[in-house]
């Protein structure tokens, strides 16, 4: 999880008597506004793995956080229940994966480390016929491209991507630079957004913490499954009042003087997470001016709502239409 720094505007304390810190949430509550990072195996489809975390959470709704293809295994966060509300913010973060590559012939080291080079940054892709998506060419950018190990024709390395980047393609693409091809062989990703292989469960534990909670012990399934705020930790934060709160759950925008405090690094037009002085999240919204000028605003808009999470009368309401 990020460090981040907070700047304080004002000293203000929140009410027991109204919501409730998310990791104390009752565990049907907890569960329903859970996410969970399931080790996705090779062989099922992503709409297969959510169906079968619904059916063991008995939970009616679930999503998942980007299509991983069948053959490819690894970090799959499943947002439960009203934790879904959150998906852009994880659809669109940003992932790492481990990549076994086969060129077709052999190329030294140093000029497969060139090749990389050349694909650290933006690059063009148009997405391969099997894909969800429209297929046009569009820009995706690699942060960084790491080489494991090289060994005659197999490439094992690292990428880190912006989302919706197609591996298979990024290795189809280095193998006609290299000039005599190049395929994928094996794929893992090994973090989406906030959520990396250290957090991992697989189904059987999730089955296994589901049934010792129906025996009577919550301890596992609270363990596994974590609050949906977690999946927002990759973003930058505003804490409100609560005389702010219920306001904000009817679609309004957030105003300057709703802020107790908020993330330094925040710039305007970033996606931010705005929550209670609980942790609870209340909406995701786009930031209007960065964080400098909503430390120093008396008064205007600081965010307009783009996904409100939190149901209206969960905080008193304190303001007049």
């Amino acid at each position: 999880m990020l460090e981040r720094k907070l700047l304080h505007k004002v000293r203000a304390e929140t009410d027991p008597a109204y919501g409730c810190r998310p990791i104390a949430r009752p565990i049907e509550e907890y569960v329903r506004k859970g996410v969970v990072n399931i080790d996705k195996p090779a062989g099922p489809t992503s709409h297969e793995v959510v169906a079968w975390v619904k059916k063991i959470l008995h939970l009616e709704k679930a999503s998942h956080s980007g299509t991983l293809d069948p053959k490819v295994s690894g970090v799959q966060p499943i947002l439960l229940g009203e934790g879904t509300k959150l998906s852009i913010a994880l659809t669109k973060a940003d992932k790492e994966y481990v990549c076994l590559m086969e060129t077709h012939q052999l190329v030294p080291t140093r000029r497969l480390l060139e090749v990389f080079s050349e694909f650290t940054g933006d690059i063009y892709q148009i997405p391969p016929l099997k894909s969800a998506v429209q297929r046009r060419l569009r820009i995706r950018r690699i942060h960084y491209i790491n080489l494991i190990e090289h060994e005659e024709r197999y490439v094992l390395f690292r990428v880190g991507c912006e989302a919706g980047t197609y591996i298979r393609k990024l290795c189809y693409d280095i193998g006609e630079v290299l000039g005599f091809g190049a395929h994928m062989r094996e794929l893992r990703r090994i973090r989406s957004g906030p959520f990396t292989e250290n957090s991992l469960v697989t189904l059987h534990t999730l089955q296994d913490a589901y049934m010792s909670y129906e025996e009577g012990d919550e301890r596992p399934l609270r363990k596994i499954v974590r609050p949906m705020e977690e999946a927002l930790s990759h973003l930058p934060s505003i804490y409100v009042l609560d005389s702010a709160v219920d306001a904000l759950c009817h679609g309004a925008p957030l105003a300057a003087p709703g802020i107790v405090s908020l993330d330094a690094s925040i710039k305007k037009g970033d996606v931010v997470g705005v929550f209670t002085l609980k942790g609870e999240v209340v909406m995701l919204g786009m930031a209007e001016m960065d964080a400098e000028r909503m430390y120093e605003a008396e008064s205007g808009v600081v965010v307009k709502p783009k996904r409100v999470v939190m149901k209206p009368g969960t905080y008193p309401r304190v303001w007049h239409r």
